[in-house]
């Protein structure tokens, strides 16, 4: 029996010079999970190769609606110009060991990349 974690569903989306990949995945111990991935096709002069640059987002079942509304608020201001409110989560959170409440502007400052 394998230990890695069982991909359940997967879709690529071709955007430009850009590919993004939604798959659902599955842990050992049931639970279902999103990795959202970006993929782009770079040139590396030095090497005269292509290669793939990849970044990686990790979204677990207990954040989904709340993603699900911030995407939905940032589309919302694309499209109006007119700041939504802000997603309103009751706990607090935990980044590099200090304690903050959510949402902060801060969030821009995370990386991603995995």
């Amino acid at each position: 029996m394998e230990n890695r974690k069982e991909e359940l569903y997967s879709q690529a989306i071709p955007a430009g010079k850009r590919r993004y990949f939604f798959d659902v995945k599955e842990t050992r111990g049931g639970d279902k999970f999103i990795t959202i991935t970006e993929s782009r096709r770079l040139f590396d002069n030095n090497t005269g190769e292509f290669y793939y640059d990849k970044n990686k987002i990790f979204l677990y079942k207990e954040d989904f609606e709340k993603f699900q509304k911030g995407l939905a608020n940032a589309f919302s201001f694309i499209e109006t110009g007119i700041e939504p409110e802000p997603v309103v989560v009751e706990n607090d959170f935990e980044y590099d060991g200090e304690r903050r409440e959510y949402p902060k502007n801060e969030l821009e400052d995370i990386d991603f990349k995995f």
